[in-house]
């Protein structure tokens, strides 16, 4: 994913530190605690290492909300960002196993490290490749265990603890659900323009965006039309953000994205970019670079030709437009407070216009 704008009042100018992070060093302090071999140990360091570095994003969301929203139980709050945070680790693990990949952020990541073991030990690279994988699952499921774990004993009351375990089995629903379609739509080529959206929802905005945002409500004490209107928020927003993703991953270099602009192009999964594309006259031609893992530069360059001159690029770019306006206008029932936090965050990652309009095709 890319790298998301700092959010308000977390700027790398005037927020805050994060706090020290003590539910997640408790976490692999337990876990250290209680190594078997010295393989359990480089299980628990390839996991820890993912939680290094990053914006924090989500945690960050969450705090910044719950103070906008006059919380006052912060320890507890601070507890369940971690748990949001793990939460992101397991699914970036569990990602990576689906997705083949071996790195992330420019280094191995933990399926690449146990893959690369296993070949020093004189493996072939399919044995190598499961063993990796093997790893992979198996670190995600720690640090989904571990973040159940965190929201279960945040120290919260009774009922707040179990209105926020009821929001991470939703999320964790809806996440499982993107994933699988995620990779079923990708078989064929029959994905609609919906079947996108579900999984932009679903995968992106339902952990990213809903999880944080209601779970800060829910630790101030909200009322409930004020954590539904920030989950109707976060569900506009988080789409609307995926599909700016995907425009970014495709249309921007990889200074302003983070990304290599050709690897999307490459994998040429189903986003509402492709799909849209689909149902054009220019598909016959733009087949031959989508999905093409050998893809050039020229090629590439070929292809963002194609998704301009086709219109997909264009109605991306007015989905998101709409979802940001959607966004906006799901903001109406928050009290003023709360709702100038959100706008704010809005601009912040949506900002009206400026994003569209960057990588020329």
């Amino acid at each position: 994913m890319t790298t998301i704008a700092d959010t308000p009042g977390l700027r790398s100018s005037d927020r805050r530190p994060l706090p020290s992070g003590s539910a997640l060093a408790a976490f692999f302090a337990r876990g250290r605690e209680q190594l078997v071999d010295e393989h359990d140990e480089a299980l628990w360091t390839s996991l820890h290492r993912l939680t290094e570095g990053g914006k924090k994003f989500r945690p960050a969301l969450l705090l910044h909300l719950h103070d906008a929203l006059g919380g006052r139980d912060h320890r507890a709050a601070a507890a369940v960002a971690d748990a949001v945070e793990l939460l992101h680790t397991a699914f970036v693990v569990h990602d990576d196993v689906i997705d083949g990949d071996l790195v992330r952020r420019g280094r191995p990541n933990v399926s690449g490290t146990f893959a690369a073991r296993a070949r020093a030990e004189g493996c072939g690279p399919e044995r190598a490749r499961r063993y990796g994988e093997t790893a992979g699952i198996l670190a995600g499921d720690l640090a989904l265990a571990g973040a159940v774990r965190e929201i279960a004993l945040c120290g919260a009351g009774p009922e707040v603890v179990a209105r926020l375990l009821d929001l991470l089995e939703d999320v964790l629903h809806r996440s499982a659900a993107g994933e699988l379609a995620d990779v079923r739509v990708s078989l064929t080529e029959g994905a609609s323009l919906a079947d996108a959206l579900d999984i932009a929802e679903w995968k992106t905005a339902a952990y990213s965006f809903e999880l944080p945002m209601q779970a800060a409500a829910i630790l101030a004490g909200a009322p409930e039309d004020v954590a539904a209107a920030l989950g109707a928020v976060g569900r506009c927003l988080g789409v609307g953000f995926q599909l700016q993703d995907d425009l970014d991953g495709v249309f921007c270099t990889a200074e302003e994205s983070g990304k290599d602009p050709l690897c999307d192009l490459r994998e040429g999964k189903a986003t509402a970019l492709v799909v849209l594309a689909r149902s054009t006259r220019r598909w016959e031609e733009l087949a031959r670079y989508v999905g093409d893992s050998d893809l050039t530069e020229d090629g590439a360059r070929r292809a963002r030709e194609l998704l301009v001159a086709c219109g997909a690029r264009r109605a991306v770019e007015m989905l998101v437009r709409d979802l940001r306006d959607a966004a906006v206008a799901a903001t109406g029932p928050l009290p003023p407070q709360v709702r100038e936090a959100v706008l704010e965050t809005i601009d912040l990652l949506l900002p009206s216009g400026a994003r569209a309009a960057r990588g020329a095709a």
